[in-house]
């Protein structure tokens, strides 16, 4: 029998869980955690973090690491001056006037980011044979 899985992708924390026989349970996250820290870091090495290891990198290279992304997502670099304010990272104006992300010496939009995290977020998933439906929020 096929499976329905939900993904929450949040602006603090991230969370996936699988409906089975009607009844739903948190797909743990290779930490051990019910939740993921929606961040990614990019290190210093260029190695790319998501979860808690950017959260943890996040004290020593915050002008490399992302969060909050989705107070940025599909919304123009002059309607987020506010929100620019609180993040240490560099968010800038592309061409047509949206925002992007400058980390880790590369421009990013805020649905690149997002994706990061959901593949982090699909990694414990790879076991599971079959999804009937996916319902993301």
């Amino acid at each position: 029998m096929s499976k329905i899985i939900g993904i929450d992708l949040g602006t603090t924390n991230s969370c996936v869980a699988v409906l089975e026989g009607g009844e739903p349970a948190v797909i743990t996250s290779p930490e051990g955690g019910r939740t993921t820290p929606s961040i990614v870091g990019f290190a210093k090495d260029g190695e790319r973090l998501v979860g808690q290891a950017a959260k943890r990198q996040a004290v020593t290279n915050p002008e490399n690491t992302v969060f909050s992304i989705k107070r940025f997502m599909g919304r123009m670099f002059n309607e987020v001056s506010t929100e620019i304010s609180e993040v240490p990272y560099k968010v800038e104006k592309n061409s047509s006037g949206a925002c992007v992300i400058n980390a880790g010496d590369k421009e990013y939009t805020p649905p690149e980011i997002s994706a990061m995290i959901l593949q982090k977020l699909k990694r414990p998933l790879q076991s599971w044979k079959k999804f009937q439906r996916c319902l993301c929020y």
